[in-house]
């Protein structure tokens, strides 16, 4: 096992999902809308549609290996094509990161059946865990499968984490992203770098 490989993919996991992107600043309309508790809610709602996109991808990437290395290694150059990509589309995209008006308030398993919906109907999840997750296999002997569970378990504890200290501490976060006008620059290029960083060590890990 390499713990070093298991170790740069955690970090990557956490800058990821510090970005704010939808899942996080639903949490946080959430989180003022109807509370903390039920942004958390929300929030374990958003990660446990993980699962589903963690079974996809371990499937059908280890059937991959188990037919070639070099189809397994054209996938990981695909998947870092793909992030420079993002990176690309992030430089020129100009939206800014705005925090609407209060939505009505839910219930809570409203919110958590509202949350696993977005994130299993939305195919870009399964497409970028296609292109993020074969680049960390930390095993050459473990099973392909079992290796990408545990980065799918791994990836959504992180984000679970991360999207429940959005919503404790929802009202700085919200007068932050309001009074900081250059925090949409700063943001820009901390994802521009991430996603050119993570595919720079996809090709050569």
């Amino acid at each position: 096992m390499n713990i070093e490989v298991l170790i740069s993919f955690i970090s990557a996991s956490i800058l990821l999902t510090l970005m704010p992107g939808p899942d996080i600043i639903y949490v946080l309309v959430q989180s003022i809308s109807n509370g903390k508790k039920y942004g958390i809610v929300t929030a374990l709602g958003l990660v446990s549609g993980i699962l589903l996109h963690t079974t996809l991808v371990a499937f059908g990437v280890s059937a991959i290996i188990n037919q070639s290395q070099y189809l397994f290694l054209g996938l990981k150059i695909i998947g870092a094509i793909y992030l420079v990509y993002l990176a690309y589309t992030t430089f020129l995209n100009s939206e800014e990161i705005k925090i609407g008006e209060a939505s009505p308030k839910k219930g809570v398993f409203k919110l958590f059946k509202q949350g696993f919906i977005m994130n299993v109907i939305n195919p870009k999840v399964s497409i970028f865990f296609l292109a993020f997750f074969p680049g960390f296999l930390y095993s050459t002997t473990q099973n392909t499968i079992t290796q990408f569970f545990v980065l799918g378990g791994i990836f959504m504890v992180q984000a679970f984490i991360i999207f429940s200290m959005v919503a404790i501490l929802s009202g700085y976060f919200s007068n932050y992203i309001k009074t900081h006008p250059k925090f949409n620059s700063t943001i820009k290029w901390f994802k521009i770098v991430v996603f050119l960083g993570i595919a720079l060590f996809i090709l050569f890990s």
